[in-house]
């Protein structure tokens, strides 16, 4: 049994990739230099951030309101699977929003105290009832196999501000802050329009997808040929690879230059990304666009990809979130690379550890607001009023009101030898590309869990 467990875990851990959702070390070049006396350091200190006034600060709480929460402390919780990718992204992020938050003087005056949870990819169940114990609430974390642990989250009535989700069973289930987007609606839309229709409309007559060969893989590449075709794309070209791994690409890529692919979209480990963009490179078959997915952005996969990346062009789309390469150019996305450098600086933010840090500020502004009267009802009502959400300026703005629905803006990167840069993706509000038409999934591809599935109510949260 035991070594038939060892590629179930090595396939599982290729969907840290084709979830979108981390598995590198770093992204971007945001923390090169030196730290600056600019408005971002003066605020390092104090409790705003961004836009965002006095998120954190002292108070006059004197209460234990709810389980984790005494007069004195806030005790919170952070899925991780650590353990198994040795990437440490979330509790790094929450060491530096810790730190920061707690010395502008907590949220009311109530420290914030948080404990990794380390699922080491397979043990999500294990870690998610420990949380059940002890924990107000999880924040700025999350799991690769997520869907294993939703049950017991729902039942124990935790809240969630992830800062990713993986599966559609988890992707906006109840009491959960989600700001990547709603279960029934595609994140990427807008980006498959601006490949197929404006940047490279020829390569729609030939669009192909590969995907590592794994359940949870398999439903995100159904639901990927989905909207492609809606964007006008005709699938020519379909493969799976073994998801732990591939020793020769070559077969792979001689099937993509017979059947004249010119658009890949790859879904998968952005290391298995890179061996097979160096056979094709090496077959001088260049495709019009290679889809590497946002787990790709970072400085890792341009470093395996080498020279290939000045022939193919490799693009990602980073759903609103703004690039770190370009820090320096927002306020928000500087102030928290030099919280970085402040309190984690042997840690480099990444694309996960923004989205996790902005659902922080989502649950320390929530928090906040409750005052002295901090419950569990009060923090989740809280947070369901932020209808136009950018963590303080981190984000493209995220209607955090409803719980299925769509992303309203993208932004495209594209890998060059030099480093990730802004694609041509023609953004018509600051960074982004806004009000583009939501694409809602027609095939069935499972739904979020309720409260209602595991016998709760609202009513049941106190």
């Amino acid at each position: 049994m035991r070594v038939q467990a060892i590629p179930a875990a090595l396939a599982a851990a290729a969907l840290l990739a084709v979830a979108g959702c981390g598995g590198h070390d770093s992204a971007g070049d945001a923390s090169d230099g030196d730290a600056s006396p600019t408005k971002a350091a003066q605020q390092a200190t104090s409790g705003d951030f961004g836009d965002l006034k006095k998120v954190c600060g002292p108070g006059d709480a004197k209460s234990a309101t709810a389980q984790g929460v005494t007069a004195d402390t806030i005790k919170l919780g952070v899925m991780s699977d650590v353990g198994f990718t040795k990437n440490s992204e979330f509790g790094d992020t929450a060491k530096v929003f810790t730190s920061w938050c707690n010395a502008a003087g907590g949220i009311n005056g109530r420290k914030i105290e948080a404990t990794v949870h380390d699922s080491k990819l397979m043990e999500v169940r294990q870690r998610m009832l420990e949380a059940c114990k002890s924990d107000f609430a999880l924040v700025g974390g999350g799991s690769a196999l997520d869907a294993l642990g939703v049950q017991d989250r729902l039942k124990c009535l935790l809240p969630d501000f992830p800062a990713q989700v993986s599966q559609i069973q988890n992707q906006g289930s109840d009491l959960q802050l989600n700001a990547t987007g709603g279960a029934s609606y595609d994140r990427y839309p807008g980006y498959y329009q601006w490949l197929l229709k404006t940047a490279y409309p020829k390569s729609a007559s030939a669009v192909g997808t590969i995907a590592g060969d794994a359940a949870v893989s398999k439903v995100i590449d159904a639901r990927a040929q989905e909207s492609l075709k809606a964007a006008g794309a005709k699938i020519t070209y379909h493969d799976l690879y073994p998801a732990a791994g591939v020793s020769d690409w070559t077969p792979y890529a001689q099937s993509i230059k017979s059947k004249g692919v010119k658009g890949l979209v790859f879904l998968g480990d952005f290391a298995s990304l890179s061996k097979l963009e160096q056979v094709l490179t090496g077959m001088n078959y260049k495709l019009d666009w290679i889809d590497a997915n946002n787990n790709a952005y970072g400085p890792a996969f341009l470093q395996l990809a080498g020279k290939s990346l000045d022939y193919q062009n490799n693009f990602a789309d980073l759903s609103g979130v703004y690039p770190l390469e370009k820090a320096a150019d927002n306020p928000a996305t500087e102030q928290l690379v030099t919280l970085f450098k402040k309190y984690a600086p042997n840690a480099q933010p990444t694309l996960p550890g923004v989205r996790g840090f902005a659902s922080w500020l989502l649950f320390a502004k929530a928090a906040s607001s409750c005052g002295d009267q901090l419950t569990r009802t009060c923090l989740y009502n809280a947070a369901r009023k932020e209808t136009a959400w950018t963590g303080g300026g981190l984000l493209a703005p995220v209607d955090l009101s409803k719980a299925d629905a769509p992303l309203t803006c993208f932004n495209v990167e594209k890998a060059t030898s030099k480093g990730w840069v802004p694609a041509d993706f023609q953004p018509n509000d600051g960074a982004y590309r806004c009000n583009e038409s939501p694409y809602k999934f027609k095939g069935n591809y499972g739904k979020p869990l309720t409260l209602a599935d595991v016998g709760k109510s609202m009513s049941d949260v106190k």
